[in-house]
This record gives C-alpha cells, structure tokens and sequence, in this order.
C-alpha cells in the first residue's frame, strides 16, 4: 500500500485509488482475491503485480487499435496511472460462448454453446444488489446515458471484443466473456476504465483449464490462481521473472 503521502480516495476489494493530482489517479492492485461477492477472500503475493502488467498489457494492446482508455501508464509494480473519469455505474458484459451466470436466467443454451453475434448485457453496479441485468429501457429512462451514449458504448464494447478475442485466438485459447466498465473524462468523452485482467475475463487454454479468476471460484486456492495467472501470462507474452520479488513504483 503506497504510503500516506498520497490521498486515498477509494478502496475496492481489487485495488486502492489514490489521488495523484487534478487529472490523475494511481491505482494500485492489492494481491487480494476475492469471489461470490467478497464473501470468500484470500491473499497471494504477486497477484497484485501480474494483474496491473496485464491490465497495461491489454490497455496498451486496445490504444494501439484505436481504442481510448483512461490508462497513462504503469509503474512498473502493482500500480497504473490513469485519467480521472467519472464512472458510469454500468458493467457491460460481453459473450463469446454461454458461461457463468448466463445459466441462471436461460438454462437452455448448452455449456460453452458458441453465442455469434456476441451476447451484450448491461448490469447496474451495485454489490448489495448483486450487479442485477438491466434493459437498455432502464438505462435510457433512468438517465444514466443517452441513446446515443448507450449506443456508442454497445459498438465499442464488441469493437473491443473483436480485438481481444482475435488476439486470444492467435494464442490458441478460447476467450469466452468479459466484463467491461467506462467512464467520461472531463472533456466529456466515454473511454474505458477499470482493469483488464483474468479478474475481468473468463479464458480458457487448449485442454479447456481456466486462465482466470474461474480458477479460485471453484477451489478458493490462491495457489492455484496465481499459477494460471502466471502461464496466462507466459502466453500473451508479459515478463513475469520478477512478480515475488518487493518492489516500489513511482509513487511508493
């Protein structure tokens, strides 16, 4: 945790936010791991470290086709550096195969049953709630984006699915959903937010083993998790020879 110099503004069961300046936050990825809505916690050091490369990773991987992010930079630990954005209080899921929670409102569809076009969801952020699935009806209505926002964010997130799931799909793994979330920056533009990272996205290797966090919901073994995240790592190509040694970034 970096130190009391600078000013924490927010605390997430994944990570700290701190205050750099007017323009800038630094998010900080603890080594934290959580499931079924926090109520099952543990701790693994390095994880912390691997999912802040990743995120970058795949930041820098999206800015280079286009996409805006709120991402500056990385500190190289377990930190980033990012535009302030006001969140929009909206997960957008995306999926490439039925998976997970898809299940408990249609049963119907078969256990990885390839969904083409891509299935996109818009849930309301909120953990007490449990992140329900809300219409786009509920969106528009409730003000919390304009039809044209709305829209804007449904075509940017399969734009970004597209992007990473031909990049998953030259590493030969399957990438089966993710969770998205954007935000505005002060000029009023929609950019993405959060991480990306296997706390964001399911992805499966060749024998159909998860790369993600898939892995601690089913064992709660941290172990295990961080072992996943180690060889996701080792497939897309982010350095991992140092993640249990101590390390500081810029800012702590």
């Amino acid at each position: 945790m970096p130190e009391a110099k600078l000013k924490l503004i927010y605390e997430g069961k994944a990570k700290y936010v701190y205050a750099l300046n007017d323009e800038l936050l630094l998010m900080v990825f603890k080594d934290d791991v959580t499931a079924f809505d926090g109520k099952v916690k543990a701790t693994v050091i390095g994880k912390g470290i691997l999912a802040a490369r990743l995120t970058a990773f795949f930041f820098r991987l999206l800015e280079e086709q286009g996409i805006r992010t709120h991402f500056i930079d990385y500190d190289g630990c377990r930190g980033i550096v990012v535009k302030r954005a006001n969140i929009i209080p909206l997960e957008v899921i995306v999926r490439n195969y039925a998976y997970g929670s898809l299940f408990r409102r249609m049963p119907s569809y078969k256990l990885l049953q390839k969904l083409d076009p891509p299935l996109t969801e818009f849930h309301y952020k909120d953990d007490v709630l449990g992140d329900p699935l809300v219409l786009e009806e509920d969106i528009l209505r409730t003000g919390i984006l304009s039809r044209e926002e709305l829209e804007y964010i449904k075509q940017l997130s399969l734009k970004i699915n597209s992007i990473l799931l031909e990049f998953f799909e030259s590493r030969n793994l399957r990438f089966v959903d993710m969770k998205l979330e954007f935000g505005k920056v002060r000029s009023g533009e929609i950019v993405l937010c959060d991480e990306i990272s296997g706390d964001t996205f399911r992805v499966l290797d060749p024998s159909g083993e998860h790369l993600d966090k898939e892995v601690f919901r089913r064992t709660k073994d941290p172990g295990l998790l961080l072992k996943a995240y180690l060889k996701l790592a080792q497939i897309v190509g982010v350095d991992v020879n140092d993640i249990n040694i101590p390390c500081r970034g810029y800012y702590y």
